[in-house]
């Protein structure tokens, strides 16, 4: 039976919590990009999980949301507010509608990770179009199309650990047999002209584009990344003129 995120919600959220070192590095470059406080700022973390990100952003002062339409995962984030108190708040919702956010409700979205596991690119676009504030920014992480493209593997070449890059043209769902892979729940392959497009077309502006160098924890726990940038980094922001009430 293939697995779902329900099903390796326990294995994923003790993954990250036991101190993954690429979650960590995700966590750290995407909060790098965003304002040391956030203060008085509405944000919502698309895709939240088991609230990694949702917490980092609490403790900046935002008024914190995290979403995620996989409810044991929620339940996980719930206990984690409950134990060790934030301010963090989390409902479980579809990336692709926002139907429990506000229109032009929200000043900052964070999205770790998260917008390869949705089939709709386009219509989770356009659902942050509708809740973001007029010049309200984007924020989000994925693994990085060209060296997690499908078929992506690694081989020893000189004695050295070394990236294969796999299908990076061949667009769509895969899922890998991998046993300790998140992949083996299935990923969204995209192109970068792909995100950047579908950005372009829902009324996003980029603002940056980055590929981060892994850190040393990274490259010591994943040697074939080694000179290889693991996420893509995108910042945008909301170009949508203001709304007026109905």
């Amino acid at each position: 039976m293939d697995e779902t995120w329900n099903s390796i919600a326990d294995w994923y959220t003790e993954l990250v919590r036991d101190g993954s070192p690429m979650h960590q590095f995700a966590r750290d470059i995407l909060l790098a990009v965003l304002p040391d406080s956030l203060a008085g700022l509405t944000v919502l973390d698309i895709g939240c999980g088991e609230g990694l990100i949702t917490r980092a952003l609490a403790a900046r002062g935002g008024t914190a949301t995290g979403i995620d339409p996989t409810r044991a995962l929620i339940a996980h984030a719930h206990r984690a507010e409950r134990d060790e108190p934030v301010g963090a708040q989390y409902r479980v919702d579809d990336a692709t509608t926002l139907s429990t956010v506000a229109d032009a409700s929200v000043d900052w979205a964070t999205a770790g990770l998260s917008l390869n596991n949705v089939a709709d690119l386009p219509a989770a676009l356009a659902a942050l179009i509708r809740v973001l504030k007029p010049a309200g920014r984007l924020v989000f992480t994925v693994p990085h199309p060209c060296f997690d493209a499908p078929r992506s593997t690694a081989v020893i070449i000189d004695g050295a650990l070394r990236r294969i890059v796999g299908d990076y043209m061949d667009q769509g769902f895969w899922r890998t047999t991998a046993p300790q892979s998140v992949h083996r729940v299935g990923n969204h392959h995209r192109t970068i002209g792909t995100y950047v497009n579908a950005l372009i077309d829902n009324g996003f502006q980029i603002t940056s584009l980055a590929e981060p160098v892994p850190d040393e924890l990274v490259r010591q726990g994943n040697p074939h990344r080694v000179g290889l940038p693991p996420f893509l980094l995108i910042c945008a922001i909301n170009l949508e003129p203001e709304r007026i009430p109905n």
